[in-house]
């Protein structure tokens, strides 16, 4: 009961005001613009979702932050592209975890243990408070595996079916 109650403080703790810290706006805008130049690569969706702390019934059901990662990605229609190819960049700062949710047109192609690095290398650029430096580094690395996997052929136009805008949450 206490480690439940040490974590709801925690994150009860941070709030918008964190995330805003963490991600200005300017930050948002220039990853909103580096999502949509990779969307011009190849037929996939990137999505980056950065919230302070999970909600309290999470919290409160020992939830994990893979659990309300998954949640969010069905939330933000991550899930419904054309090519079942869309990628989820989640980072919650409270419990300073990562996770990268892929549809299962890329999932397919790209082992456990490559997701880990790319959120490894994240985590690095995030213990040092580079926040945008690893969420950049996140999306070239899911970018050159969505044009490898998806390229588009030439001359076709990938038609962006999500927001490019990572959401603060």
């Amino acid at each position: 009961m206490m480690a439940r109650l040490q974590r709801l403080f925690k994150h009860r703790w941070l709030d918008e005001s964190d995330t805003r810290r963490a991600l200005p706006k300017d930050v948002l805008e220039r990853l909103a613009r580096q999502v949509a130049a990779s969307e011009q690569r190849h037929s996939g969706e990137i999505r980056i979702y950065v919230e302070a702390g999970l909600p309290l019934g999470y919290v409160w059901n020992d939830a994990t932050p893979r659990q309300r990662a998954v949640t969010l990605f069905g939330k933000l229609g991550v899930w419904d592209t054309e090519h079942n190819n869309g990628v989820l960049i989640y980072l919650l700062l409270a419990e300073r975890a990562i996770e990268i949710v892929a549809d299962r047109g890329l999932s397919r192609r790209v082992s456990d243990a490559q997701w880990q690095e790319i959120v490894q290398r994240m985590s690095g650029a995030f213990r040092e408070g580079r926040f945008e430096d690893g969420l950049r580094q996140a999306v070239d690395e899911v970018t050159m595996l969505l044009v490898l996997h998806f390229p588009l052929p030439d001359g076709t136009v990938n038609h962006n079916e999500l927001p490019d805008e990572p959401v603060l949450g």
